[in-house]
């Protein structure tokens, strides 16, 4: 086997031995187990989230394309192209002087955006946020207590594709300020902590991700949680999803598991019904929460199987583009840990086509797509992905 077809396992394994690092000294440096490590070089257990590379490759001290054999469009490309730098001007101004707009009118706007966003159209949102930003701040500094709310979604949405295009850092800073913005309202903050949570899991951050949205939670709907106002529970139950992924992600699966469940007694009570906090929160959401666990604790054909009874749902079809194309970009994660390239070609064609910007935008897509076009026999379909989002080979 050349070294351009090595799996990432081995790539892993011949720059830690480079570097003259034991498995030991390797794993606690990514603050992972010896047997995590070892499971990675032996391709037990795939890399399939980029962030995970991103932070092996700087234990290593090497560019994270040597280690998936491709050359990745950096993330400064991508954020060129997607106007990323005139967003992240934007939340560098504290000083807006931008006109004061009614009200109803930026309603309009954020509600707009909300739904761009769904629709998984990341470039239009981005160009969009900057204007927003400034004339959501602009309206809020005229009159905080009614503008709150459409600062914080506006911040909240801003973090959100942030962290889709893979700018987590710009990303958090966006969801602080929505924390700052929201006071002591619980529901204004929890619907930020969302955001704080999305965030601080990009970032790696599982355990302060856990810790922040658990609270929020808790600040959303005290217990009983049954006795407080149904948009209220939704929001608490997608708190608790955020804290069961970043749970999962932190390696404590029994703590997962008891967050989901409670979030899914939620769901069983106040369904998929409105979602005035933007959470896409109801049953199906549960049941994806619980594939995504089960990817992150290494139980992929758990995952899989869960996939495959989520999708035939009824409430599946009822989600937002960029939630359905998610849920399948995850999934693609679990066919590759389980070897079946060809289920993980076809989902991630069908995200594709429900989405494109999910999955030729995301750095895990990527990632994905990747491992795929690496693959023999090829994924039909998979090498024309491979040129769209600029992989190539090295």
């Amino acid at each position: 086997m050349g070294a351009d077809d090595l799996p990432v396992g081995r790539r892993v394994a011949r720059w830690r031995v480079r570097r003259r690092m034991s498995q030991q000294v390797f794993a606690d440096r990514l603050g992972k187990s010896k047997s995590w490590v070892d499971k990675v070089e032996r391709g037990v257990r795939t890399l399939d989230r980029y962030s995970v590379i991103q932070e092996i490759a700087e234990v290593l001290r090497v560019d994270p394309a040597l280690l998936l054999g491709t050359r990745l469009p950096s993330s400064g490309r991508i954020a060129e192209l997607d106007g990323v730098d005139g967003l992240r001007a934007a939340l560098a101004r504290y000083d807006h002087t931008a006109a004061v707009v009614p009200s109803a009118v930026l309603e309009r706007h954020v509600a707009h955006a909300w739904l761009t966003y769904q629709h998984g159209h990341y470039a239009q949102v981005v160009r969009a946020l900057p204007g927003l930003l400034d004339a959501t701040s602009s309206r809020h500094a005229t009159a905080p207590g009614g503008a709150a709310e459409l600062l914080v979604q506006t911040y909240r949405i801003t973090s959100a594709v942030l962290v889709k295009l893979g700018e987590a850092d710009l990303g958090w800073l966006a969801a602080d300020r929505a924390v700052a913005v929201a006071g002591d309202d619980p529901a204004l903050a929890g619907t930020a902590a969302v955001a704080v949570g999305q965030a601080l899991r990009a970032l790696g951050r599982g355990r302060l991700a856990l810790a922040v949205t658990v609270t929020a939670a808790r600040r959303v709907a005290p217990r009983p949680v049954r006795d407080a106002p149904a948009a209220r529970q939704a929001l608490c139950g997608t708190l608790l999803l955020q804290a069961a992924l970043a749970a999962a992600e932190h390696g404590d699966p029994r703590r997962a598991d008891e967050l989901i469940d409670l979030a899914a007694g939620i769901a069983a009570r106040v369904g998929a019904g409105d979602d005035p906090h933007h959470g896409g929160f109801g049953p199906v959401a549960v049941e994806l929460a619980r594939m995504v666990v089960a990817i992150e604790v290494g139980d992929a054909g758990e995952a899989v199987h869960r996939h495959e009874q989520v999708v035939r749902r009824e409430g599946w079809r009822l989600l937002p583009a960029e939630y359905r194309a998610a849920g399948l970009v995850d999934a693609a994660r679990a066919y590759l840990q389980v070897g079946d390239l060809f289920g993980a070609g076809r989902v991630l064609i069908e995200a594709d086509g429900i989405a494109p910007a999910e999955v030729r935008c995301r750095p895990v897509a990527r990632t994905v797509i990747a491992e795929l076009a690496r693959g023999r026999p090829t994924v039909a379909g998979v090498a024309r992905l491979a040129t769209l989002v600029g992989l190539t080979p090295r």
